[in-house]
């Protein structure tokens, strides 16, 4: 899954909205995050009975570049990026997943389904960065 988008605003700047892990709320859809202690993060994702913890190594820190996470949790497995690239007066933000899916086959035949909607929410939290940084 791969989302991207361009904001009006310089790398450093970017790179920092994305990389305060609190401030997630205020952007990305359904999700609170905090830092859960050294290159560790855990983000809580969801409503009542239906959300999930999402455990988080950070694998590579390039300020203001580059974010890499391994996903460790029960449920969401595998790598996320979120990379910013200046362009054009402001930044491209690209967030990039490569996710273990859960569920074995069930999760696999779901996914064809699952994607548009990951893929257009991980969208929409782009927009709401951008105005964020706008």
């Amino acid at each position: 899954m791969g989302a991207a988008t361009w904001v009006g605003a310089p790398p450093e700047r970017v790179f920092g909205l994305l990389t305060d892990w609190p401030r997630h709320r205020e952007w990305m859809v359904l999700t609170s995050a905090r830092l859960a202690g050294e290159g560790r993060v855990e983000a809580f994702t969801g409503v009542g009975p239906f959300s999930f913890l999402d455990t988080m190594t950070i694998t590579r820190w390039e300020p203001p570049r580059l974010v890499r996470v391994r996903h460790t949790g029960r449920l969401v497995r595998g790598e996320g990026v979120f990379r910013v690239e200046p362009h054009q007066g402001g930044s491209r933000v690209i967030w990039a997943e490569r996710l273990e899916l859960p569920f074995g086959p069930l999760g696999r035949a779901l996914w064809p389904l699952a994607r548009p909607i990951a893929g257009a929410l991980a969208r929409h939290s782009l927009r709401r960065l951008a105005r964020l940084l706008s």
